[in-house]
């Protein structure tokens, strides 16, 4: 179910520390079907904050999903075309947020003329991102803090040059 009143907009550095805390509480509370205590206190010790975490944040195309002016969800995309961050709050999950995030982190990648979207994700976003037709490339177990967790190596190819040259050359042609 859809929540017309979420607008997604570009991350504001002022908005940094709500972002960890929606990180941190889709971890700790959102993740409890997938990943058992060890593995999400593993995941994430503490609620990232501060400088270090608003550059990670900057460094990479961040949009905000908001809820009367107020975060409660993100999506990062660096110029790889790399997902590195894909958190709704728990409280705001499964209304769509993580799909409206996705759109406009899909239309950004193809603005930029990326050929392929990958990320390492988690069970909680492997639904979504093979809802927007990603693939899966592999299986992984990781390990953080001395503890194993999985997650999916997953891409999703948004055109190839090579094909795209190809189709370009033969219209030329005609």
């Amino acid at each position: 179910m859809q929540d017309s009143s979420i607008e997604i907009g570009d991350f504001e550095a002022s908005e940094a520390d709500q972002l960890g805390v929606i990180f941190f509480d889709a971890v700790r509370k959102g993740a409890t079907e997938f990943y058992n205590v060890e593995q999400r206190q593993a995941w994430v010790s503490k609620t990232p904050s501060g400088p270090n975490w608003a550059s990670r944040l900057a460094a990479q195309k961040t949009v905000v999903a908001r809820k009367a002016g107020l975060p409660v969800g993100f999506m990062t995309l660096d110029r790889d075309g790399y997902i590195d961050l894909a958190f709704v709050a728990p409280e705001h999950q499964r209304q769509g947020i993580g799909g409206n995030l996705y759109s406009r982190i899909e239309a950004l990648a193809r603005a930029a003329n990326m050929a392929r979207l990958h990320s390492q994700a988690s069970y909680l976003v492997r639904g979504l991102f093979e809802q927007q037709g990603w693939e899966l490339v592999q299986e992984q177990l990781i390990e953080r803090a001395g503890i194993t967790l999985t997650n999916f190596l997953m891409e999703k190819r948004l055109h190839d040059p090579v094909q795209r040259t190809n189709v370009a050359a033969k219209s030329e042609h005609s």
